[in-house]
């Protein structure tokens, strides 16, 4: 299955402490992690390790960094064809500072310069028309999330949606749509959307309905280390699970259970390498 992720490619750096210093103090790290980030890269590498054959649409800049993030996303099994590098600009950055109690925060540095345009888009619109499944990360302008949208729907795709609709383009955006996953925060953006299947997360579960019904599916059981990259498992594997014929039930299940597998280490990149999940019955 050929699935196009449209989004955001950053290096990511973890600093996990054992508490959030105050302003004016310091505190040393236990872990350092850094890897190739950004929701479209993490939702790309899900993909790939659920079987899927992901293309990455996304922009680096034109230092060292992105040339290593490159080089990581190939070694996933990545088509990174698509990738634009933007010339004097550097690739862009997503620092968490993680305690011990699993909260994070995030620092990041994605100007405008690393962010989708039309123009990216459009040159990608080959990949975007012969795939089986076109992911679209909300958090990249509207222009150009609208754009990868309507490609995928002209090829017969699966259009997802991840992520708050931007108010300008969001009926547009839905009229696409065939999923729209989003946090409860996002889901406001929604109002009273009918017609795609929509997977909500709350804070003890996700509700998934679509229009002949609804079902919540509680977290699992997993110890959580860190939520970051949680939403991206999740999507992905929600994405695989209706291309490989599952119902909306049964996809759900997938998803929260890729989810959960990802929860239980530092980092947002995901460790789905073998992962058979869980389906309802």
């Amino acid at each position: 299955m050929d699935v196009v992720v449209a989004g955001q490619l950053a290096r990511d750096l973890v600093l996990l402490v054992d508490e959030v210093p105050e302003a004016g103090t310091s505190a040393d790290a236990r872990l350092r992690r850094e890897m190739l980030g950004g929701k479209g890269a993490n939702q790309a590498v899900a993909l790939a390790q659920l079987g899927a054959r992901p293309v990455l649409i996304a922009v680096r800049g034109d230092d060292r960094v992105g040339e290593e993030l490159i080089e990581q996303a190939r070694r996933d099994g990545i088509d990174v064809r698509y990738v634009a590098c933007r010339e004097s600009v550097p690739t862009g950055l997503i620092v968490e500072a993680l305690d011990a109690s699993g909260e994070w925060r995030y620092l990041q540095h994605l100007p405008e310069d690393v962010l989708l345009t039309e123009e990216d888009v459009d040159a990608a619109a080959p990949a975007l028309r012969a795939a089986d499944a076109v992911l679209v990360q909300l958090q990249q302008p509207g222009p150009a999330a609208l754009a990868a949208a309507r490609y995928g729907r002209e090829g017969g795709a699966l259009v997802v949606l991840d992520g708050e609709l931007p108010a300008r383009e969001r009926d547009r955006l839905i009229a696409l749509a065939d999923v729209i996953r989003a946090d409860e925060r996002e889901a406001s953006s929604l109002g009273a959307v009918s017609g795609p299947l929509i997977m909500i997360a709350t804070s003890d579960g996700n509700v998934v309905r679509w229009k002949d019904g609804e079902e919540f599916i509680p977290l699992t059981d997993e110890k959580v280390v860190d939520t970051t990259g949680a939403g991206d498992a999740l999507t992905a594997a929600l994405t695989v699970g209706l291309l490989r014929g599952m119902s909306p039930i049964e996809a759900g299940h997938f998803a929260v259970a890729a989810a959960g597998a990802t929860v239980g280490h530092v980092g947002g990149r995901p460790d789905l390498s073998g992962f058979k999940g869980f389906v309802a019955r």
